[in-house]
């Protein structure tokens, strides 16, 4: 498990005195007994919120990110990190996937709500991060041990805190919803325009599947940017960006500064082949629920077997599997992807 006791930053790390206030969205859990076994190595769930309350009016002209939030987790990660810290594995789990949500207290109305069918992005609309921590536990059958949550304020800030990010595509990229318009080859994005690539849906027909792996490419360019840099090796800017990524310290998250260091420290200095990226396997689509609409249909007997993998603290691939090549991406975005693939020619 990660620990919080000082910056590990490599040699001449130094402890230093973090203040942020850390809301632990697992005390609820405290008394359940149905939560999945803790196994080895670390599981993070990282969500990405359309929250936008905090850009300004400027921003949200110049960059298309305007219009009305749901306040829902736009974006949902799994990470698990190995026990060894010799291996890490990002599993995205698409918005539009069936959940059954469970029971719980409406976060707006306090008001008790049964168990119902949604979009798992809907957990974190009715209840918050502890209701989507639950609700991914209950799915996966992982044990999610931290989960950190950005929206579109501490997005772009940590982009531009680290000088922009690295993103390359094989072909024309044109989003008429979020304006993106990216030339084949690679590019160096500011916090703006990263947040129009990440939410970008709209440039294929693999729609939210393509997004997802759009996704996953730009942490690829994320980490590559953080290794290959010296923001990681200086522990006051790497202990900087950490705030930067939390935001202000009324902000409930899962992680406190020192932890996140540890943790971004740690995924910084692996290779790019021990990085894997895999989507949950999907079956196709259900058919429209009421009030719901269409959702993705999980194939639950590959699911389960990847999801094992992950409690077993097992890569998704062998070391020395080919890669599946990311583009054209399609709606069969099921197998598992190494990090040094993700490559221009």
């Amino acid at each position: 498990m990660l620990t919080a006791t000082a910056a590990a930053v490599g040699p001449g790390a130094v402890a230093l005195p973090y203040d942020v206030q850390r809301v632990d969205v697992f005390s609820s859990f405290d008394t359940r007994d149905d939560r999945p076994d803790d196994g080895p190595g670390t599981n993070v769930l990282l969500m990405g919120t359309d929250g936008r309350d905090t850009i300004t009016r400027e921003e949200k002209q110049k960059f298309y990110a305007g219009g009305i939030a749901c306040d829902c987790s736009d974006t949902l990660m799994l990470i698990h990190v190995s026990e060894s810290q010799d291996h890490v594995s990002v599993v995205s789990l698409p918005r539009d996937s069936y959940a059954d949500i469970p029971a719980h207290r409406d976060k707006h109305t306090g008001e008790p709500r049964a168990a119902h069918p949604a979009k798992i992005n809907a957990a974190y609309a009715e209840g918050g991060p502890a209701l989507a921590v639950r609700t991914v536990e209950e799915m996966t059958g992982v044990r999610i041990d931290r989960y950190l949550q950005i929206d579109f304020r501490r997005f772009m800030d940590s982009v531009d805190a680290v000088d922009g990010v690295d993103v390359c595509t094989p072909r024309q990229l044109n989003d008429p919803a979020t304006k993106l318009d990216l030339s084949p080859g690679t590019h160096r994005l500011g916090g703006g325009p990263a947040l129009q690539y990440v939410r970008s849906r709209k440039v294929d027909t693999a729609a939210d599947l393509g997004r997802v792996q759009r996704q996953q490419q730009f942490l690829v360019g994320v980490l590559d940017r953080l290794s290959g840099s010296q923001i990681m090796a200086d522990p006051f800017t790497a202990d900087e960006l950490a705030r930067t990524v939390l935001g202000s310290t009324q902000v409930d998250q899962g992680f406190t500064v020192s932890e996140l260091v540890s943790l971004t420290w740690s995924l910084s200095q692996l290779p790019a082949s021990r990085t894997e990226f895999a989507t949950v396997p999907i079956g196709g689509f259900n058919p429209p629920l009421e009030g719901v609409g269409s959702t993705l249909r999980w194939d639950q007997d590959r699911a389960r077997d990847l999801f094992g993998k992950l409690n077993a603290d097992l890569p998704l691939t062998p070391r020395n599997s080919t890669a599946r090549p990311l583009d054209p991406p399609l709606i069969d975005v099921q197998y598992p992807v190494r990090g040094d693939t993700f490559t221009c020619s």
